[in-house]
Order: structure tokens, then sequence, then C-alpha cells
């Protein structure tokens, strides 16, 4: 599913470490899960003021991911993410992950949960923490 035009995408380049290929030589599914919250972190934080990375947490609800095609050790992906529609304390967070060439390789569909760092507790998607994922990137 491509991002659509009214949100920020973000990527970034990972470089595929022989610690992350299972015994069948290709790149484990724990690795694809760390890529996706990595980069989940990665796009919060390029976005978000420092005051509401200090005041927020956001945790995993549910990971859904589909591999469509085996990556190998030394290849370089390059790991796209953009958010959905805000629902009460949550957003969906898309992530697509492609090989040297563009193609898919995974894809993944995650609902992470906002919390209030001082007090663990759920706090509702405010439009001013929305809005810098909203936004098309600049450039």
């Amino acid at each position: 599913m491509p991002a659509p035009a009214d949100r920020h995408r973000f990527s970034m380049l990972v470089s595929v470490q022989p610690a992350d290929i299972d015994e069948l030589g290709h790149v484990n599914n724990i690795a694809y899960l760390r890529w996706v919250q990595d980069i989940a972190t990665a796009h919060w934080r390029s976005v978000a003021p420092p005051e509401q990375v200090a005041a927020h947490v956001w945790v995993v609800t549910r990971h859904e991911i589909d591999y469509l095609k085996q990556t190998l050790a030394g290849e370089t992906l390059c790991i796209t993410t953009w958010v959905g529609t805000p629902k009460g304390a949550r957003f969906d967070r898309h992530v697509e992950i492609c090989g040297p060439e563009g193609d898919v390789r995974a894809r993944a569909l995650t609902t992470w949960a906002l919390l209030d760092a001082a007090t663990g507790r759920l706090v509702r998607v405010r439009a001013d923490i929305a809005a810098p994922f909203m936004a098309p990137a600049a450039g």
C-alpha cells in the first residue's frame, strides 16, 4: 500500500549483517521486526519536538508482517514508513522493506499506542502530536 499524499514518509538504509541471517541462509524474521521497530522510533524522533519525545512513549500493540522475498547477507535495504489516521491513543504504522533493486521484500502493518512517559497511562494522539506525521516530507 503506497503512502497517502498527505503523509510524511520516512526512509532509512540498513545493511544486512551476518547476525541477521538464520540457519536457512537468509534474514531471520526477528531482524525484520527489529527494523520495523527501529524505523518507527527513528521516524518519531525525526519529526517530534524534543519536549514531546521526552513526554511520551510509543508501545506496540500489534504486528502484522508479510514476507515477500528473501534477503541475504550483505544486501542494503531501504526501509520506508508512514502512519495511518490516529484513533484515540493509537496509530497504525505502515512499513515497506525494499531490496537494492527496489523490489519489496516485506511489508508490515503495526499498531502503536501512545503513553504518558511519567505515568505509563494511555493518552490520546492529539492534533499537535499527529501533525508532523501528516505533512508530506519537505523538498
